[in-house]
């Protein structure tokens, strides 16, 4: 090989990063492949929590909100004693462990520094979660009181680039409830302001951070995982061939989300849909304009994080293969099973189909109930259910012309004059 050819093709490996393999590593950026499918969902809008974003050039709306922060912060010390030095040494002696949850190499800009940012950050979520426990402090607070600012704030806390670890938000809460009469632990706090209500939906030590929080509330079904699923059939065609669908009820339908159930009315399930149609329950999925922002990021700690658990991502992959087209949102939307707050059931049956693009699935939590819908399909009498819907049932129109041709056959078949019936029937309900 020529020097000059060799010298040119010679990689700096001092300029790489070792990746970061630490247990604690939760916070990254998000891969390539899934922000080049929507970029702006996983980026702040209105607020930089932690450093991932903190070298980005900030718009106007964002220097003012660094403003609030500073703000917030000093307010917050006058609900205790202590004294900014006290919490700076818990996030000082915490530093690295902090660090380590960090994917990527942390640079700031300059006059900036790691442990100022991070307590800084912290404080401002203690505060701005406090504050939204007071009625009276809400009406007052410059962010609650504005709901469009609100709002944005919260969506902007569970993006998985925006984050700051949940243990050491949570030890600096401690330190400052000892000090103070409340009672309330953090968890609660964080599910007061994200999901109006006071249930610790699970173990505070398991939580990562905010995104990793929204994806607790959301149970996991309750089967064990198995093989990828494969292409299945959607509701329309699998309405077609006989199947109900309804959606579940009761009052935690929301967390509920995942439970997706195919109920065999009896043991031929398989065999005829004459002695008994089968029932899919499916969860009530509410979409709305948060809707795709808040399951991408999802979906993405779940490729990062728990590629063998990643539930969500099984979930969006199923309702992917269920929805194709408007017409399967229209079918799922009529049975309750979807509220489609988007307006389109086009641009609801689109944000589905994209959420699963550049996903990869290790394996899934809906095997099990992917293949049952698939050997109802695949059913010979439930495909020519399908058929038999489909060439004379598919519209009202259709439908009682097939009805009508049937009684006008049967007549001609039993040599019975039809019109002389019909005339005779309108006589007799005419006469007194």
């Amino acid at each position: 090989m020529p020097t000059s050819y060799a010298e040119e093709t010679i990689i700096d490996i001092s300029l790489f990063r070792v990746p970061n393999w630490d247990t604690d590593c939760c916070i990254c950026k998000v891969p390539k492949r899934l922000r080049n499918v929507k970029n702006a969902a996983y980026t702040p809008k209105l607020i930089l929590i932690g450093p991932v974003h903190h070298n980005r050039e900030e718009p106007e709306d964002m220097k003012i909100m660094e403003t609030l922060k500073k703000r917030y912060f000093n307010i917050f010390f006058s609900r205790t004693k202590k004294i900014r030095e006290d919490f700076e040494k818990i996030v000082e002696k915490n530093k690295d462990k902090v660090g380590h949850c960090f994917a990527e190499e942390i640079t700031l800009p300059e006059g900036k520094h790691f442990v100022d940012m991070i307590l800084l950050d912290s404080i401002f979520i203690i505060e701005l979660f406090l504050r939204s426990t007071d009625d009276e402090e809400e009406e007052k607070d410059y962010i609650l009181s504005k709901p469009w600012l609100k709002d944005g704030i919260r969506q902007d806390l569970i993006l998985l680039e925006n984050q700051v670890p949940f243990f050491i938000v949570d030890e600096l809460y401690q330190d400052f409830a000892k000090s103070t009469d409340i009672q309330t632990s953090f968890l609660t706090l964080a599910c007061k302001y994200f999901f109006n209500s006071e249930e610790e939906i699970c173990d505070e030590k398991i939580v990562k951070h905010f995104t990793d929080l929204q994806r607790y509330f959301f149970k996991p079904p309750n089967q064990k995982p198995g093989d990828p699923i494969e292409h299945r059939h959607s509701a329309t065609k699998l309405e077609m061939a006989g199947l109900i669908f309804q959606t579940q009820k009761g009052p935690e339908k929301k967390r509920s989300l995942l439970n997706v159930q195919i109920q065999k009315c009896n043991k031929y399930f398989h065999a005829s849909i004459a002695h008994g149609s089968g029932v899919a329950y499916l969860p009530h999925f509410v979409v709305d304009n948060k809707t795709e922002d808040l399951f991408r990021n999802l979906m993405a700690l779940e490729q990062c994080h728990y590629p063998k658990e990643a539930y969500i991502c099984n979930y969006i992959l199923l309702l992917d293969f269920l929805i194709n087209n408007k017409d399967d949102v229209e079918f799922l939307v009529e049975e309750g099973i979807i509220v489609n707050s988007l307006g389109s059931n086009e641009a609801v049956a689109e944000m589905v189909n994209k959420l699963g693009h550049e996903i990869v699935e290790v394996n899934s939590y809906y095997h099990d109930v992917a293949e049952d819908l698939n050997s109802y399909y695949r059913n010979l009498w439930n495909q020519n259910m399908a058929s038999l819907k489909t060439v004379y049932f598919r519209d009202i129109w259709r439908g009682t012309a097939t009805v009508v041709g049937i009684i006008v056959l049967v007549a001609h078949y039993n040599k019975f004059d039809f019109f002389q019936w019909s005339k005779s029937l309108k006589k007799s309900s005419t006469d007194p």
